[in-house]
């Protein structure tokens, strides 16, 4: 190893690269590490939806209401856009559902989505299949290009001394009971700490060291689509009904934590949520199916998983039916309770962890901001509450 960092960063998706900003912008010297270029991952798939509008409990609501003053300034901090702008979600409702009965489970969010005929649904976004919903709930939505945020946060790290480096993480380097850096395909790299911002590859990584962590993951499908100049949706379009975070609370059952250790397994059935946003260049993404299984190189049915997206988003936007488009996976970390993984581990000196977002859009800027200032000698209320070893993962609910 030649130079040793104060941080070296694994991973960059939007987590690592926001924080690995955050702290060389506290005066932090910085080493990020990713593995692909060009960026893949959950971020590279993401809708790149802020749902800022979500939150439920007093931390969520305190993150996604900085949020929500953040997102417009962010771009010109860093000085390069980031595709922010809102627009309306629209959260259909099935036929065999009234909107308004919908409506019932969004009412504690900080701000509720709010129930709409079908033909007010239709007016907002002409694309719709009238006769596939009863209605729908809207709600201004924050939306950013995925990749542009990442590439933005990345050229404003290495405008302030930050260093990029792609290489793949093997291993952990040890002294004792500490960390002292990492082990790469190009090297090793020695750093003060080392942040894992490794999402969906963060409990094997962790596994090979014999740390057990509440963080689990689904396996997420898409259909990308190239620039579409012949379609233009006004609205992001989601199920009012949403299956994937249940599917993350049942299989992040501490019950079932012995299954996570056993390749091969099903944790619980797959769901599919049809969905579908445009990002600013005319691409489209088309989702989305997630499925608990416990090896992240698990073999998926590509053709059958298109099949079921494309026949969900034909029934509910016909105008998808035929758009050109090409299957994507990637895997999605969560933590038991929903709460991001912050801070370091008790029983390995010098291991840090900034994962687990299951709404990263909507609170991971401020997230990322307090952390870097709390690490760096301030205070914060936020960031110890969020610790990877917090007792029952149940902070703030």
């Amino acid at each position: 190893m030649s130079e040793t960092y104060d941080w070296i960063v694994v991973g960059n998706g939007v987590t690592g690269a926001s924080v690995s900003y955050e702290l060389a912008k506290n005066g932090q010297t910085v080493l990020l590490i990713e593995r692909h270029h060009p960026l893949q991952g959950a971020t590279r798939y993401s809708y790149g939806g802020v749902a800022y509008w979500s939150a439920t409990t007093p931390l969520t609501f305190q993150l996604c209401q900085d949020s929500h003053a953040l997102y417009p300034k962010l771009g010109e901090e860093l000085g390069h856009d980031i595709g922010f702008s809102e627009i309306d979600l629209l959260l259909t409702v099935s036929p065999d559902q009234d909107p308004e009965t919908a409506s019932q489970k969004y009412l504690n969010c900080l701000n509720p989505p709010q129930p709409l005929s079908t033909q007010e649904a239709c007016e907002l976004e002409p694309l719709l299949n009238p006769d596939a919903i009863s209605g729908a709930l809207t709600v201004k939505h924050g939306q950013v290009d995925p990749e542009a945020m990442v590439a933005a946060y990345n050229q404003a790290f290495q405008s302030i001394g930050g260093k990029i480096q792609i290489a793949t993480v093997t291993g952990l380097e040890r002294a004792g009971d500490r960390i002292t850096g990492v082990t790469t395909d190009q090297g090793g790299y020695g750093a003060d700490k080392v942040l894992l911002s490794t999402g969906g590859l963060t409990r094997s990584l962790l596994e090979k060291e014999g740390i057990a962590i509440r963080q689990y993951f689904t396996h997420a499908e898409l259909i990308e689509t190239p620039i579409l100049d012949d379609v233009r949706l006004r609205t992001l379009i989601m199920p009012a009904d949403t299956q994937r975070f249940d599917l993350e609370a049942e299989a992040g059952n501490p019950e079932l934590d012995s299954h996570w250790d056993e390749m091969g397994r099903e944790i619980v059935p797959p769901i599919l949520d049809v969905g579908v946003v445009q990002l600013p260049d005319g691409r489209l993404r088309i989702g989305q199916v997630s499925r608990a299984l416990t090896d992240p190189h698990a073999t998926i049915d590509a053709a059958q998983s298109e099949m079921e997206m494309r026949q969900g988003i034909e029934h509910i936007v016909p105008a998808l039916r035929n758009v050109p488009g090409q299957w994507h996976h990637c895997l999605v970390a969560f933590s038991g309770d929903r709460l991001p993984l912050i801070g370091p581990f008790s029983q390995s000196e010098g291991l840090w962890i900034f994962s687990g977002f299951s709404n990263p859009f909507a609170i991971l800027p401020p997230l990322a901001r307090r952390f870097a200032a709390h690490v760096t000698g301030g205070e914060d209320d936020i960031i110890p509450t969020l610790a990877p070893d917090r007792p029952g993962l149940t902070a703030w609910q």
